[in-house]
């Protein structure tokens, strides 16, 4: 059923937002202090090993068992909660809709008839979402209107349900984390003319994000399988240590200014460590996949130009990440600050290399304010 996808356009009740990932259950409940937010609650507790397999749920009892601990850790007393689920997971499109119709048959357009059209499974299998964005006129000098529409199987929608069911909490929004992670961002967004796009970089523990978005609205996106536990792992063979989920060794590097043409060489800091060539190696890696991404994208779209890259996630606050791909792609790179970017007011100060990681709980955080 269309409603069961919740509130993914909708305003929320008051309650917490949590992020789910392999590696940690994020939490953040906010509160509106003034023209701005305060952080009422920020917590992060770990997920071992086999709670997720390939990036989806495994193990739904285990893991609400990790969320009811999480919450009570935290000392929060909720029974409403905003969630996502990963972007890998959901098909995103811009479909253009007649602009005679009325909410109601745009409505029954949308669902019934246009979004058979855009999804690679049966219409039952899937939950959908949409929203109206703006009017145009076609190339025939008809006026339509886009619609951006959102879905994702049934399946992932039950499991996540479910899960938060099993921990006696009741999700009241349900939406894509790429959606979140864009709300934190949306003051930063919105200094992109509409002739300009700025490339999301989210990194996360075992995938990269990639989201193309223009006018604050995701146009393209992309799945890389390289992540923090891709790029630990590299790291970690190199310098003969055993392989670990826990990336605070990665936290705690900074990128070294290498040439293009130095990478995985022995001149220069990757000839000093081994440990360093081999994460830069990973790295290289994925600036390549961006790297076609982007001309993906642009060689279907006119007169548009990539404004700028934004680090998210758990591996957008590397040290010197952002110059590693500035140096690398030739775009401007900037690690995102979800904390200045919400103009957060915050009681204990959270390491710069730990703000990108917060996008898109405190984008869910905001749901529920």
């Amino acid at each position: 059923m269309f409603n069961r996808f919740q509130g993914l356009f909708s305003k929320g009740k008051k309650g917490v937002g949590i992020e789910l990932a392999p590696e940690r259950i994020n939490i953040a409940q906010l509160r509106k202090q003034g023209q701005g937010y305060k952080v009422a609650t920020l917590y992060s507790h770990e997920v071992p090993d086999g709670i997720f397999q390939d990036g989806k749920i495994a193990d739904s009892p285990a893991l609400a068992e990790l969320i009811r601990a999480a919450l009570a850790e935290s000392k929060l007393k909720v029974d409403r909660v905003a969630t996502a689920v990963p972007m890998r997971e959901a098909i995103i499109r811009i479909i253009p809709i007649p602009a005679e119709l009325d909410d109601q048959e745009l409505r029954d357009m949308v669902l019934n008839h246009e979004a058979g059209l855009y999804l690679p499974y049966p219409r039952e299998e899937v939950d959908l979402d949409y929203q109206k964005l703006g009017f145009f006129q076609d190339e025939d000098g008809i006026e339509k209107v886009q619609v951006l529409l959102v879905a994702t199987r049934k399946e992932i929608t039950d499991t996540y349900l479910d899960t938060f069911g099993q921990a006696g909490l009741q999700v009241d929004v349900l939406e894509i984390n790429s959606f979140a992670l864009i709300r934190t961002m949306r003051e930063q967004l919105r200094q992109f003319s509409p002739q300009e796009a700025a490339v999301l970089v989210d990194i996360e523990f075992d995938s990269t994000e990639i989201a193309i978005i223009v006018d604050g609205v995701p146009q393209f996106s992309r799945t890389v399988p390289i992540g923090t536990f891709q790029l630990q792992s590299a790291l970690s063979r190199a310098m003969n240590l055993p392989t670990s989920r826990n990336t605070e060794l990665l936290q705690g590097m900074t990128i070294p200014p290498v040439p293009a043409d130095g990478l995985g060489g022995r001149t220069g800091a990757t000839g000093i460590n081994p440990g360093m060539a081999a994460l830069l190696r990973v790295l290289g890696e994925l600036a390549d996949e961006l790297r076609r991404s982007i001309d993906f994208y642009l060689n279907q779209s006119d007169n548009l130009e990539v404004a700028q890259l934004l680090l998210a996630g758990p591996g957008g606050g590397i040290g010197q990440l952002d110059e590693f791909f500035t140096q690398r792609l030739s775009l401007p790179t900037t690690q995102v600050d979800p904390v200045i970017a919400l103009s957060l007011e915050v009681d204990q100060e959270i390491p710069s290399v730990q703000r990108p990681g917060l996008g898109t709980v405190l984008g869910l955080g905001l749901r529920e304010v």
